[in-house]
């Protein structure tokens, strides 16, 4: 099983690879490939993928982790070029997301009607676990949320009221995926505005206790020292997994995570490759 970090903000000095702020991850295993969001633009998306040797049409299935612009941007170049493979998200995808800052209000949501996508896609939205691909599944909803949330104060949704009723973003949609390895679980995180603990619990009581590694965006880059502090003691009943921090994480949690745990912890830019073991299936 390998993981690809598609694009991220981050690239590594002279790499060829493209970055954006944005996430995009592709999940290699067996059974066939899975694209986990795709970016800010086509245009980065389609350029880093190039330089992978992968072409867009031999994707065997897409997942969204939430509706940002900065994890569906490049679904509109992808259009061009895949055709009836399934999207998997949350039913909320659709729901329009906006982002206020200085009194000016941004529309910040996925930038396609849902009739587009279903012309080339197969929708496959649920907010219950699913499996996209043996040994690859989707957490489903993540409801249970007593730890902090990975929240902005900027991201709005439209309330009751119309343009005049504007309620926080509850993040619904966001969802992490679970990749079954030898050994233990693999949690790929998109955004985690649902919280990075949250998705964690979450993860044990559905899937199983043993996390093995964390990759991807944990949004704690407005987290104060005290929610530090608690997610370096759960990480540590957990008996740390190994950390691949990118995106939102923000560069005082890294570093704060990095001497908390020293080389389990790892920049995860663009181009890095991640390689686990599948766990073996039972005939």
């Amino acid at each position: 099983m390998k993981v690809t970090c598609v694009v991220d903000d981050a690239v590594c000095d002279h790499s060829p690879f493209w970055g954006e702020h944005g996430l995009a991850f592709l999940i290699e295993t067996e059974s066939g490939s899975v694209l986990f969001d795709t970016g800010q633009s086509g245009t980065v998306l389609l350029h880093n993928l190039k330089l992978l040797g992968i072409e867009p049409a031999a994707i065997n299935a897409l997942a969204i982790s939430h509706a940002h612009y900065d994890h569906t941007g490049g679904l509109p170049a992808l259009l061009a070029q895949v055709d009836g493979i399934p999207l998997y998200a949350h039913p909320d995808l659709f729901r329009e997301r906006f982002s206020r800052r200085e009194g000016a209000i941004k529309f910040v949501g996925l930038s396609l009607e849902r009739e587009a996508l279903e012309q080339r896609l197969t929708l496959q939205l649920s907010a219950e676990p699913t499996e996209i691909l043996p040994g690859v599944w989707t957490t489903g909803e993540i409801t249970d949320r007593a730890e902090p949330e990975g929240r902005s104060a900027h991201h709005l949704v439209r309330g009751s009221g119309g343009m005049e009723g504007w309620e926080p973003d509850p993040y619904r949609d966001d969802m992490t995926l679970v990749l079954e390895a030898e050994g233990g679980l693999v949690v790929l995180c998109g955004c985690c505005h649902a919280g990075l603990l949250n998705t964690l619990a979450h993860v044990r009581r559905v899937f199983g206790p043993e996390i093995i590694a964390v990759a991807g965006g944990t949004h704690l880059l407005h987290a104060d020292e005290a929610h530090l502090r608690r997610v370096i003691e759960v990480l540590r009943e957990l008996g740390v997994p190994r950390l691949y921090l990118n995106h939102c994480t923000g560069q005082r949690a890294y570093v704060t995570l990095a001497q908390a745990f020293g080389e389990k912890v790892a920049p995860c830019p663009a181009g890095t490759r991640l390689n686990f073991s599948e766990r073996r299936r039972q005939s």
